[in-house]
Formats: structure tokens, C-alpha cells, sequence
């Protein structure tokens, strides 16, 4: 979480600066169709704390010096929260542990991938960061491990995998095949693997070009700052054929368009075809200028993207504002269309703590989403119709939006993921989130929801314990439906 947890309230009137597009220049450019500190600089330290204790110290300090109201002691939101339904994990896959014993591994994203000729092998790719990529079956078991690339020196960081998307047909020198796409927060690259259900040694291969160049850095000098890869989310246009990525930059607002190109020897690289910043500072209805508190330097960066293949409309959460809409050709201006709870409200950061003092709440931040938010993902419906669902991290829930924007993606709902017995528990402060909406065989014949679970129990209380939990889709379903 990035921001203090403030009280929620909701001013209809949003003003922000106008974006800025970039455009790549190249030969081999084509026109793309508009759609139907003390910190690591290789480790992401939160900017506010991550535990449930330390942000509820934070607001009492903040009580005592301030004699604010605080979400987190409020009794409104309280009675929010405790409305929404709740559904419980089917499974769990093996905690992740984000120690030297552990491997640096820390989950954080994950993807579905259907078998369409056995859809009970179908599989769960997810990322784990430092520790590289993880592959599950359908009963959370591991399958495959693949590391994420050494660092390419002593002084340098190491390959660290954040978000990972799919690809499906894409066309390669050996036929069509599904990828998986995994930003490379290390490298400030993308990665690929070719997914293939009867491989003997796993069903994922590296099929990543060796010269596929940095997407935000300049040289190694830049990849070190880490201000690189991070947020993720592939598109196919349909009237093309071509496949893309977009990718956000770490601690930055920018997104990057890139046109994946495979290579006559069935390696993939990319190019980058143009990049849009979105706001970093917010005109407020009183007048005043406001940008989400961070340490010095840091812009609010955006993680969680989906794409509405349908209309090729790009969702993207900047983790301390909101959601927003826009094309995804990065064309056009883009829509706030939520905002989380602390939009507007000011913050004094401590070099010290390294951490965000609220002060008074203005009141122009929205009512259903608080920060940071996160994993976005769609829930289709064979009619059409379906939800954007979006992990609010900061109160543990997650929120359903329309998916129409005819309907200006209004909220229709949310729900919880809470604990199915003493030893499968539910999934707290949610960064990645997945879903699909197909049988998958017995196991998941409603289609599947999987989320991250940022502090996995019971546990090693000693050890950072992470992973990914799986939800019968149909539970979700009933839940919005109530």
C-alpha cells in the first residue's frame, strides 16, 4: 500500500492534467488500428507499511495528533466491509518465501491457461518475483519452476518477474502457439514461454529473443535505478491479427505500447510503438494541486491492467488514484472512472519511517476501492456482459464493475475471500488476480478466480509467506448476483 487508509467519501467533480502520448518513430513502424534512499534499488520497499499492526499504529498516531477520522477505526466503513460476501478458497498453492532459504520468492501475479483438448490439465502461471515463474495444476500443485534470468553482474539486479499476461495463436515460425508474457521488473524486459501441455520436462519453454532491448532504460546504468518494467497486459487486435503488449513503468506513469514480433528462428522479441503518461498531479475541486504522498522522487505508478478484448478498451489501476479507462492503442484521453478512498487527501512523508502521515481528508476520494488498487482482471459472459473485478488492497476486498461502458463501468458489487478451515486460509492485501469464465474440467466446471494472497497463514510467523488461492467462479458469481 502506498497511501495512508483515510475516510471515505465521494466528490463527483475529478480534474486532472492532460495526458502525454509518445509516439515511436522507426522504419519499421506501421500504424496500429484503433480497436472495434535506505531503499534497495533492486527490492521494492513499500512506501507505507504492509501489516495490518503498523497501519493501525499509523492512524492512531495520526488520531492523536490530528483528531481525524480514519478509515480503519471507522464505524461506516466498518459496516461496508463486513456487508459484503464472502466466499472461500477451494485450494491453495505451496507458500512462497521471500527469504534467502526461500529464494527471494514473493507471489505476486497469476494467469489461467485452459487445455482446450483436456481442461482438467489446465494450468495456473504465476509470477514470483525474484524467484522467477511457478506453474500449478488445477489441485494448486506445483508442476514447473523456471528461475528468473542471474544478474548480468555483481552490482546489478537480478531477473524479477511482476506481472504475467497470455498470448493466445500467436503465430510463430513452428505454427501458432499460446504464450506466456512475464514483465521483467530485473531487466526491464519482457520474457516469453511457449506453453505445450506435453512437454515431458514442463509444459512452459523459453522462447525469448536474446536481443530484445529494454522497454524504459537506456543502458544497464538506468536498469539499475529500477524504474522499469512492471505492470502488464496483452491484446490481440482482432482486425489484425497482430498482438501486443502493454507494459507500465516502475515508479513512473508511463505505458508502453509494444508489437510483439516473433523471429524466423520461433524466438519473440518486441517493438515499442508508443507510450502515454498519465497524470501525477490532480487539480481538486477547491482549487488546490494534489499528488498521492511517496518518497521523494516517486511518481504513483500503475500495476494492474486488463484489456477488454471486445472493444479493445484498456483498464489500468494507478495504484494511489484510481482506475483508469482508455484505449488500448494508447490513443485518445483517457477516463478516470473510480477513485480510491485517500484521492485528494494530502500526506507528509518521513525519511525517517519512510512513511506517509495523512492529514485532514477533503473529502474527494471514492467509496469503493482503497489503496492501493490492484489486480485487475475481467469476468466475460458468454452474453456479453461481465464485470471488471479489481482487488482493493488496502481493506482486503475486492470490487465488480460493469463491463460495459455504455454503463460507464458503474460498480456493481463486491466480496470478500475469506477462510475456508483452520488451514486454508483466505487472501489479504491482493495484488494479482485472475479469472476465467469456461469449465475446467472437475475440479472447476464454473470457471475459476484466483488471487494472491499477500500474507499467507498459518504459517511461519518468522518467514514472509505468500501464494495464490483458488476460488469456484461460480461462488463469485453467486456473490455479485445476491
Amino acid at each position: 500500500m502506498s497511501t495512508p487508509r483515510c475516510s471515505p467519501s465521494l466528490h463527483l467533480a475529478t480534474h486532472y492534467p492532460s495526458v502525454i502520448l509518445h509516439t515511436e518513430i522507426t522504419d519499421s513502424a506501421r500504424p496500429v488500428p484503433g480497436p472495434p534512499s535506505r531503499r534497495d534499488p533492486y527490492v521494492v520497499t513499500p512506501r507505507t507499511p504492509r501489516s495490518a499492526a503498523l497501519a493501525l499504529a499509523t492512524a492512531v498516531v495520526s488520531l492523536a495528533a490530528l483528531a481525524l477520522p480514519y478509515q480503519a477505526l471507522a464505524a461506516p466503513a466498518g459496516a461496508t466491509k463486513a456487508a459484503l460476501p464472502a466466499v472461500t478458497p477451494r485450494a491453495e498453492t505451496p507458500a512462497l518465501h521471500d527469504d534467502e532459504a526461500g529464494g527471494d520468492a514473493d507471489a505476486d501475479d497469476p494467469a489461467i491457461w485452459r487445455d482446450d483438448a483436456d481442461p482438467d490439465r489446465s494450468l495456473v502461471i504465476a509470477t514470483g518475483k525474484q524467484g522467477g515463474l511457478r506453474v500449478y495444476d488445477l489441485a494448486a500443485r506445483e508442476v514447473q519452476s523456471l528461475p528468473a534470468p542471474a544478474a548480468p553482474g555483481p552490482d546489478h539486479a537480478p531477473g524479477r518477474y511482476n506481472n504475467v499476461d497470455l498470448v493466445h495463436g500467436l503465430r510463430l515460425s513452428s505454427g501458432p502457439a499460446d504464450l506466456a508474457v512475464t514483465s521483467d521488473r530485473g531487466t526491464d524486459r519482457l520474457r516469453f514461454y511457449r506453453i505445450d501441455n506435453s512437454r515431458p520436462g514442463g509444459p512452459l519453454t523459453d522462447v525469448t529473443d536474446p536481443s530484445a532491448p529494454p522497454i524504459f532504460s537506456a543502458d544497464q546504468a538506468e536498469i539499475d535505478d529500477q524504474r522499469t518494467a512492471y505492470g502488464l497486459a496483452t491484446w490481440t487486435d482482432k482486425a489484425t491479427g497482430r498482438s501486443y503488449a502493454l507494459v507500465s513503468q516502475r515508479e513512473r506513469t508511463s505505458i508502453a505500447l509494444l508489437e510483439l514480433t516473433p523471429a524466423a528462428d520461433g524466438k519473440v522479441s518486441y517493438r515499442k510503438v508508443r507510450t502515454i503518461d498519465l497524470p501525477a498531479d490532480f487539480r481538486l475541486p477547491n482549487g488546490t494541486s494534489w499528488t498521492p504522498c511517496g518518497e521523494p522522487g516517486e511518481l504513483p505508478q500503475v500495476e494492474g491492467m486488463v484489456v477488454d478484448p471486445a472493444d479493445g478498451t484498456l483498464y489500468a489501476g494507478q495504484e494511489d488514484v484510481g482506475i483508469w479507462r482508455l484505449r488500448a492503442d494508447l490513443t485518445g484521453k483517457p477516463k478516470l472512472i473510480d477513485k480510491v478512498r485517500e484521492y485528494g487527501v494530502p500526506g507528509a512523508y518521513d525519511e525517517e519511517t519512510e512513511e506517509c502521515t495523512p492529514g485532514a481528508d477533503p473529502g474527494y476520494g471514492g467509496k469503493r476501492v482503497t489503496a492501493d488498487v490492484e489486480g485487475l482482471t475481467l469476468l466475460t459472459e458468454k452474453d456479453g456482459d461481465g464485470y471488471l473485478l479489481a482487488s482493493s488492497q488496502g481493506d482486503n476486498t475486492f470490487a465488480a464493475y460493469d463491463r460495459e461502458v455504455s454503463d460507464a463501468n458503474e460498480y456493481e458489487g463486491g466480496f470478500r475471500v475469506t477462510a475456508a478451515s483452520a488451514t486454508l486460509d483466505g487472501s489479504e492485501e491482493c495484488d494479482g488476480a485472475a479469472v476465467l469464465n469456461e469449465s475446467l474440467g472437475s475440479r472447476f466446471p464454473n470457471g475459476l478466480l484466483v488471487v494472491q494472497d499477500g500474507h499467507d497463514a498459518p504459517g511461519d510467523s518468522e518467514r514472509p509467506s505468500t501464494n495464490f488461492k483458488f476460488v469456484d467462479l461460480g461462488k463469485v458469481m453467486d456473490a455479485l448476483d445476491d
